[in-house]
């Protein structure tokens, strides 16, 4: 089976775009097709500034909610990044092999550090160096395809570079993975910025559905979305973002088709009933799953300890491998370093 890896930041609280975007598509396809892991990728959630209390509770609901959403463990891999330690030892190597210029070049540094600096605050090493972190979570598993969004695919190809560069340098070692996006809603936009994704790391919501928002509240923010001038409900992602991403939104969640819901609709207030209503019914289960994962905390606990087992079990062998192959020297077996033992202690 082909191997997938994917993983969701706890940057924020998980939202609409996650899902829709990412998350049912784990569930409806990637678990059931591929050899699959999924992780909450923690580290990652220190390249700005946070709150140490507030990423270990995030992590603890993105865990959670990857479950509720119908990840299942006896199917694929759930874990978090920093329990298996084979990502950071990877990310090392992989900053050997990777160039300044190609960190400066990725969009999203040069759009965060430009945020960074606006609020006063300082830009940390790491976010410059995080996407070398993201090829060592997709390299050290050998992975086939990353299922990702738009704004995620320049990551891809950077890892994509840098096995190629490893395996031509130092043998071949890595498998060169590809990245892969879903169809409709690939990218869920803000509701009160429609050319913004509808991003978990914002710190305020009118725009945002977060999965956890009780049904008021998405009834509440999807009737107040934004839509375009003119009265015709046309999709146009162009000329008519505001519209279109209600029939992108709707369409995900019925299984529909958004230019023919377009035609269906004679005004913007019978689109937003109806999408808002979508969007309660399918967050619905997830939430209620939820509430029971929160009741069962050691149920969540086994997961993510067995998932870390097995992710270790499977990244080890390949990391291992590329310390050999850059020119590291092996470390001491246990049994030569008990066997050192015994002599020092026989003088």
């Amino acid at each position: 089976m082909k191997r997938v890896f994917s993983g969701i930041k706890p940057t924020g609280h998980l939202t609409l775009g996650n899902y829709l975007g990412a998350m049912r598509r784990w569930v409806a396809v990637d678990q059931h097709q591929a050899d699959a892991l999924f992780s909450v990728v923690d580290l990652h959630a220190l390249t700005v500034e946070h709150d140490p209390a507030r990423v270990r509770r995030l992590s603890r609901q993105a865990a959670t909610l990857l479950l509720a959403v119908g990840l299942d463990p006896e199917r694929c891999t759930v874990f978090v990044q920093s329990h298996v330690d084979e990502h950071a030892r990877l990310s090392y190597l992989l900053e050997c092999v990777a160039t300044d210029g190609e960190m400066r070049r990725m969009i999203q540094y040069k759009e965060k550090a430009v945020r960074e600096r606006a609020r006063g605050g300082s830009v940390r090493l790491s976010l410059l160096t995080y996407p070398v972190l993201m090829a060592a979570d997709i390299l050290a598993y050998g992975t086939d395809e990353v299922p990702v969004g738009e704004d995620q695919a320049q990551h891809v190809e950077l890892a994509r570079d840098m096995a190629v560069r490893f395996n031509q340098r130092y043998g071949h070692t890595f498998v060169v993975p590809r990245a892969t996006s879903p169809g409709v809603a690939a990218r869920v936009m803000n509701l009160q910025e429609p050319t913004s994704k509808m991003g978990k790391s914002d710190d305020v919501g009118p725009g945002i559905v977060y999965l956890l928002d009780e049904p008021d509240v998405v009834r509440k923010k999807v009737m107040r979305a934004v839509t375009d001038s003119g009265r015709d409900v046309v999709y146009d992602r162009e000329e008519r973002p505001g519209v279109a991403n209600l029939l992108e939104i709707l369409a995900a969640c019925t299984g529909g088709n958004p230019e023919a819901l377009s035609g269906v609709y004679e005004s913007y207030g019978a689109l937003k009933k109806d999408t808002a209503e979508a969007v309660v019914e399918v967050l619905r289960p997830v939430q209620q799953r939820h509430k029971e994962l929160c009741a069962d905390p050691g149920y969540v606990e086994g997961v993510l300890r067995d998932g870390a087992d097995r992710a270790r079990a499977m990244a080890r062998p390949t990391v291992d491998a590329a310390y050999r192959a850059i020119g590291l020297l092996p470390a001491p077996s246990d049994t030569q370093a008990g066997a050192g033992a015994v002599v020092n202690a026989a003088r």
